[in-house]
């Protein structure tokens, strides 16, 4: 019991999603419901009214009374499709537009190495297939249980105001059914639940397949890929298969304990009639076709009620997915670094047993220029990440001037530093977008960016609302550079941090970049390069020789150069 609480308050956050500012479309959908059902009762006594008319009993109404009440009855039912008409779709597209936003934010919060290190195929998944049973599942089920609901209750009375023999009777053999449905409820839950594991995996599979759609064909993969395909696809199949099957055998026992319900009451009520004259010829008559208000919502409330379950377990698992890696913020806000960043006796392993950085203290001076060297696996990237708070398990410190950075809040963070990556993604939007990422900036400062990260050319060449294409694919490399660094510039990033940035770029091109990136005096900066280029080195204000996670070496060009060292080496080697 303890457990399920818990999962329900984990999930309690996106399904508030569902009813904020959404209750007035929900009330008059309720309203809809309460008017459909006593339209549905009303014409069922209308039915027993003029059967017993036509058989001579006294109903105790007139002819043209019936009529007037006949006339209310589908009144009320014409209201109620009318509040339907303007109620329950507006209710739903809403609510799955704040879900759909809430969610999205909730993924944004993440760093960018924790999002990195995941399967993004689970949030596909989450935002499409899985969206799809939470509206089928979950919302229009709401509607399904209420009116059932309120039916089953209104029915029942008006059978007790005909029979309260018969309808105790209907109520005992209705527990055969509503246990049914407790027992297969979690069946259909967990299929639901695998359905949606699968997918993940087959959406893994697809996306792979056609980022590396190039290296499939260079290397003639073709038929190893299909065979993984295949695979995907046939357990995402048997998984639906298994889901339906679930679902059917839910349903045949419901329609087996809802035959057993109606015969019962059937035979019941005809002894009733004929034995002991309790009713009359159009209450029997009513009181079968009322059966049928009492055996729907019978068998369909336990259905709606498990693919509601089933879908909770979706926005729970989506919920453990989102919470995971999730850097724990603090609140102090900071907008400009006045000093520099300190870093403190840095330890850090993504293994507890291997170590990744070991015991660095090193003060990064704000505005100057950062080299960090050394070979793959040195821990250059690694140290870059933590500067940029991609996880808060180290040892010793990282603080931007007096600020530690678990103290510092996410966005001041992001507003200050920027990372600059080998794999620049452009969307496929405009040049001025993707510089801009879709925020309005005077065009001046966006001209000064351009101007600054040398996108003059290009600009001049095609225009600044030229479709860059899918992930840039109509720009090159080193305009694809260019734009990420005008985007560092426009936001007035403080810090510059540059992850082999160059390193798929033709020399010619690299050098250009690189030279941009120096240029910018007054930010702090620290790249990481594979380029060891003599007209280049001279121009940082430090070089940082790294090597097993430490820093082994540290100075000027023409001061490791004379030192004949690790750095020595590397430059002599390369050259």
């Amino acid at each position: 019991m303890k457990q399920n609480n818990i999962k329900n308050q984990n999930i309690a956050p996106y399904l508030k999603q569902f009813y904020k500012g959404n209750i007035g479309y929900l009330l008059l959908a309720f309203a809809w419901i309460v008017l459909s059902v006593i339209a549905t009762l009303m014409i069922s006594w209308i039915i027993q009214l003029i059967i017993d008319m036509i058989t001579g009993k006294d109903i105790g109404f007139a002819f043209w009374q019936v009529a007037m009440l006949t006339f209310v009855s589908i009144a009320l039912d014409g209201c109620a499709d009318l509040f339907n008409y303007l109620s329950r779709p507006r209710f739903i597209a809403k609510a799955l537009r704040q879900y759909q936003d809430f969610v999205y934010e909730q993924l944004l919060k993440k760093s960018i190495s924790a999002f990195s290190a995941e399967n993004s195929a689970v949030y596909i998944s989450a935002l499409s297939n899985d969206l799809v049973s939470i509206e089928t599942g979950y919302l229009e089920n709401i509607f399904i249980i209420v009116r059932m609901t309120l039916l089953f209750l209104g029915t029942l009375c008006l059978m007790f105001w005909y029979s309260p023999t018969l309808t105790v009777i209907s109520i005992i053999l209705a527990i055969l059914p509503l246990a049914n449905g407790m027992f297969t409820g979690n069946l259909v839950a967990k299929a639901e639940k695998e359905v949606s594991k699968k997918n993940e995996a087959y959406m893994s599979t697809l996306r792979d397949s056609l980022t590396g759609f190039s290296v499939i064909k260079s290397f003639r993969a073709e038929v190893q890929m299909c065979k993984m395909y295949a695979k995907q696809v046939m357990a995402v199949t048997k998984a639906k298969e298994h889901r339906r099957k679930m679902a059917v055998l839910v349903q045949s026992l419901s329609g087996l304990a809802g035959a057993i319900l109606q015969f019962g009451i059937f035979f019941v009520g005809a002894w009733l009639a004929l034995s002991q004259n309790e009713l009359s010829a159009g209450a029997v008559l009513v009181f079968v076709q009322l059966l049928n208000f009492v055996i729907q919502p019978v068998t369909s409330i336990p259905q709606a009620l498990t693919e509601c379950k089933a879908s909770k377990a979706l926005i729970a698992k989506l919920d453990n997915a989102l919470t995971a890696n999730v850097r724990s913020e603090g609140k102090v806000t900071k907008k400009n670094l006045n000093e520099g960043i300190y870093v403190k006796n840095l330890s850090f392993g993504y293994e507890k047993e291997k170590p990744v950085l070991k015991d660095i203290t090193y003060t990064f001076e704000a505005g100057k220029s950062y080299c960090l060297v050394g070979a793959s696996g040195s821990g250059k990237s690694t140290l870059l990440h933590l500067l940029m708070a991609s996880s808060s398990h180290f040892d010793g410190s990282i603080t931007y001037d007096e600020t530690d950075i678990s103290d510092l809040a996410g966005e001041s963070l992001y507003d200050m530093v920027s990372l600059i990556q080998q794999n620049v993604f452009v969307f496929n939007a405009s040049i001025r977008d993707n510089i801009t990422m879709f925020s309005n900036f005077p065009k001046a400062e966006v001209d000064r960016a351009i101007e600054l990260s040398g996108l003059s050319a290009l600009i001049a060449k095609k225009g600044e609302h030229y479709l860059c294409g899918e992930n840039g694919s109509g720009l090159s490399g080193g305009e694809k550079q260019r734009i990420s660094i005008a985007r560092s510039l426009l936001k007035k990033s403080q810090v510059l941090l540059v992850d082999e940035a160059t390193a798929a770029l033709d020399a010619k091109t690299a050098y250009q970049v690189s030279s941009a990136i120096l240029g910018f005096c007054d930010l702090t900066r620290i790249v990481i390069t594979h380029s060891l280029d003599e007209t280049l080195f001279s121009q940082y204000d430090c070089i940082l020789a790294m090597k097993n996670g430490m820093i082994i070496e540290k100075g000027s060009f023409h001061e490791l150069i004379e030192q004949k060292g690790y750095f020595y080496s590397l430059y002599t080697v390369s050259h």
